[in-house]
């Protein structure tokens, strides 16, 4: 009677006439509750048209959590099952869910330099909760995401939030790096399609924009996370490979991904000038990556000494708070990196 499309992002908002989904009950359990439900071909649904009166309804289905099957669905027929364990998460986190459903979302950009030259290679976007009067941190927003099983929302907003802010705030040749999670990509053909319909809504042009896959410890599909890069790639897009060194990101990948960008996990970079160890591993991702025609980025970055190794080393970009802080538009790098020797 619906179907399920949690890894493809299809929005499900709380105050949308919804409707209230009832699986294996008895009619005697449906009669015990105090709103009024339809049977229909094995199912019991109820209608709400406000977030309120789902939390009333909730209440009473959390006492059948162990009996039933739950589902909410839009005006667009998607459909998402759920427990009536994860409705009670989404309620006790209504005001973040809703920062999520409503896209009340802004990307703050973090400066990218070429360490040589000291320009502005790129900025990477991250996102932000957009209020004045709530004080939700990134960290809050993507562990509520997680818990309500609204991750897939989440990443489509932060890709969609990302592409908009750079029509206003980059210049065309100053690119984008985009954070995605690959486990929220469940068909790419597919899922990606919203992306690459948001890209030319804002006529940006795709070779601009570099989608950087996050989270990569958790990767365990490797053959899955290539059909992405692939998917990308085909639309004219780069496609960059973070936390080198960090879980699964070991320099066999490379070979495998063949990501155009690579960025090399912070701890590498962590106070490299006093580890040989660190020196020695930097030095031969950029080799291999060289070989590979792969871009090196260094990330992290937050003391002078750390960015003259990285520059002898030979790594071609970098990102920190000693080059910038991420901030609501497009500021100027607060260090020239090519005066470091």
């Amino acid at each position: 009677m619906f179907t399920k499309c949690v890894n493809c992002g299809v929005s499900i908002k709380f105050a949308d006439e919804g409707t209230f989904h009832l699986k294996n009950v008895t009619e005697q359990e449906i009669n015990r509750l105090s709103f009024p439900v339809i049977g229909l071909e094995g199912t019991y649904k109820t209608g709400y048209q406000s977030l309120t009166q789902l939390e009333e309804m909730t209440g009473e289905v959390t006492a059948l959590n162990k009996k039933i099957d739950c589902g909410i669905s839009s005006k667009n027929n998607h459909a998402q099952f759920m427990t009536a364990e994860l409705f009670k998460t989404r309620l006790e986190n209504r005001d973040t869910v809703e920062f999520i459903q409503d896209g009340k979302l802004v990307s703050h950009l973090q400066p990218i330099v070429n360490i040589s030259t000291g320009e502005v290679y790129a900025y990477e976007s991250l996102l932000r909760a957009d209020s004045s009067e709530k004080n939700i941190s990134p960290y809050e927003l993507f562990q509520v995401a997680s818990h309500a099983e609204m991750h897939s929302l989440l990443d489509q907003r932060a890709r969609e939030e990302a592409i908009r802010a750079r029509k206003n705030h980059i210049k065309p040749g100053i690119k984008s790096f985009i954070n995605f999670l690959p486990s929220t990509i469940y068909n790419p053909e597919y899922c990606l399609q919203h992306t690459f319909s948001v890209v030319n809504k804002y006529n940006v042009d795709p070779a601009d924009l570099v989608f950087e896959v996050v989270e990569t410890e958790k990767v365990q599909d490797v053959d899955h996370l290539k059909k992405v890069f692939q998917t990308y790639k085909r639309e004219g897009m780069k496609v960059a490979l973070d936390d080198v060194g960090a879980g699964f990101s070991t320099i066999e990948m490379l070979k495998l991904l063949e990501p155009n960008y690579v960025k090399i996990d912070r701890s590498y970079v962590d106070r490299c000038d006093e580890n040989i160890n660190k020196q020695d591993f930097l030095s031969e991702v950029t080799h291999v990556s060289k070989e590979l025609g792969i871009t090196v980025l260094a990330e992290g970055l937050e003391r002078i000494e750390e960015l003259k190794v990285c520059k002898d080393i030979g790594i071609d970009l970098c990102q920190g708070y000693l080059i910038g802080k991420p901030e609501p538009t497009a500021k100027t790098p607060i260090i020239n990196t090519s005066a470091a020797s």
